[in-house]
């Protein structure tokens, strides 16, 4: 089973996330950031992943350290869970829309970190939530993931659209990436022989 758990604890924030690439969808979430709970449940729905956060974070100063550090854990977990990368088809895109929004995302378990993060999201915040914070989860989640992933926004109007598509489609080319190639199980899938 290719699954990770992570424990990750700074003077800022306390993390524990628990993952299973191969599962069927089911979340457990609780970071103390509502709008970043609903994006996790959604990511691990339309990825397949079983997937656990709890955070307890210094959500009384605002959501940036939460919402950064819990990025970081979960890239953690994916580079974890995905070991070696034997197999894996190693490439994933998506396009998908939310009502009026269409969002592309293309993603490489390449060993290399790398967002191209293309977003016009038109409001400062959703609710309570800081937009701009967006970004610096995908952030941490790339650099620990140690992944190449872009984001593209061809359509959207309602900032909560562009970013639930987003995490939906992101969720969806992941999920075709970290998948095991059957006729390459045994492959590594690079010419360098090591990703």
């Amino acid at each position: 089973m290719r699954t990770a758990e992570i424990n990750r604890k700074t003077a800022e924030t306390e993390i524990a996330v628990k993952l299973n690439l191969d599962g069927r969808g089911s979340a457990d979430i609780s970071t103390g950031v509502g709008f970043l709970d609903h994006m996790l449940e959604l990511f691990a729905r339309h990825g397949r992943f079983d997937l656990d956060v709890k955070c307890t974070g210094d959500t009384h100063v605002d959501d940036h350290h939460t919402t950064e550090d819990v990025g970081i854990a979960l890239g953690t977990a994916f580079a974890q869970a995905l070991g070696d990368k034997k197999g894996i088809c190693r490439y994933g895109s998506a396009i998908i829309p939310m009502d009026e929004s269409l969002i592309l995302t293309a993603v490489d378990y390449s060993g290399r970190s790398y967002l191209g993060f293309a977003l016009d999201i038109p409001t400062a915040k959703v609710g309570t939530f800081d937009t701009e914070l967006v970004e610096e989860f995908w952030l941490g989640f790339t650099r620990n993931a140690a992944c190449t992933l872009h984001i593209r926004q061809m359509a959207g109007a309602n900032s909560h659209h562009i970013i639930e598509g987003a995490f939906k489609s992101a969720a969806r080319s992941m999920r075709a990436a970290v998948k095991i190639d059957e006729d390459f199980a045994e492959e590594i899938p690079s010419t360098k022989g090591v990703l």
